[in-house]
């Protein structure tokens, strides 16, 4: 019965399966010194078709349901088809109720290096290394699954999160920097193994908490979904006294700085001197916003 009506969702108009992105690409080659710029294009055209049309869950997604995101690719070389630059990673998610988006991921990788020639074609192959291009897209596409998928359910995101740690073990064969433990302490290899580990269970708890607890309760109950709201943040302050310089910290606040300033701001008054304590400890670099916080 079920693959029965399936088979109808698949004829309906706009249906998409396992399309789950709605991805805008661009390709910034503004500090290349390159005479014929249509590589650059020919590259941004191919990474959002590659992004957007691969089928990367059995999940099926509605257009207006597939997740929001971008990916701001910076080049700073590009010589002999081989490319070197930094990637920008942003996605966001749907409060329940509103027409307001939340930010979930807001990611900066500074280790940017692939090789691409021109249409050249871009095919997603879980069980082997193909591409370090095709790695990185796929790597962040799955962290941004996971991560949306744990703002709606606790631990939603295991299965993205298996996915993304499969393609970081056969990328560390390429030996190519970000993929592997010793080329920084913030990067893909520590990104993925701190959202799989147990100690940072907070995070993803906290993530839960904010999201579907906080956020999306809002317009149903504003004094709850606050409350809640200040819940998410002293789970994180859990994690700063057993790991202060967590690099899913800056992770989080990267993402939600503004937001949260703006929603402690706003609506049902509740007592947020603790709150603002909270965040002025486990979020020091982020001081003068906490002090915008309006009671």
């Amino acid at each position: 019965m079920r693959n029965y009506l399936f088979l109808l969702l698949m004829l309906l108009p706009g249906f998409h399966y396992g399309q789950a992105l709605n991805s805008q690409i661009v390709v910034n080659a503004d500090l290349v010194d390159q005479t014929n710029r249509q590589i650059f294009k020919t590259l941004e055209r191919a990474l959002t078709e590659f992004i957007n049309t691969q089928s990367w869950t059995n999940q099926e997604y509605l257009p207006q349901e597939r997740i929001r995101c971008s990916f701001v690719l910076t080049l700073t070389s590009y010589e002999n088809n081989q490319f070197e630059g930094t990637l920008q990673v942003q996605s966001l998610r749907p409060v329940f109720g509103t027409d307001f988006d939340s930010p979930v991921l807001n990611f900066l990788d500074k280790d940017i290096v692939f090789t691409y020639q021109e249409y050249q074609p871009l095919f997603f192959n879980a069980a082997v290394y193909q591409s370090n291009l095709i790695s990185l897209f796929s790597f962040y596409t799955y962290i941004i699954l996971g991560m949306d998928a744990d703002s709606f359910a606790r631990n939603g995101g295991n299965h993205y999160f298996e996915q993304a740690q499969q393609i970081v073990n056969l990328a560390q064969q390429s030996k190519i920097a970000g993929w592997n433990q010793n080329d920084g302490n913030r990067n893909r290899f520590w990104l993925i193994d701190n959202l799989r580990s147990n100690m940072f269970t907070e995070f993803r708890e906290a993530q839960y908490v904010y999201h579907r607890e906080g956020l999306d309760q809002m317009t149903s109950d504003g004094l709850l979904a606050k409350k809640n709201f200040s819940q998410a943040i002293e789970l994180l302050k859990k994690l700063y006294q057993r790991r202060p310089n967590a690099f899913l910290l800056q992770l989080f606040f990267d993402a939600k700085v503004q937001e949260i300033v703006d929603v402690l701001s706003d609506g049902p008054k509740i007592e947020l001197e603790d709150t603002k304590k909270t965040l002025a400890t486990i979020a020091p670099f982020f001081g003068a916003r906490w002090k915008q916080i309006k009671n």
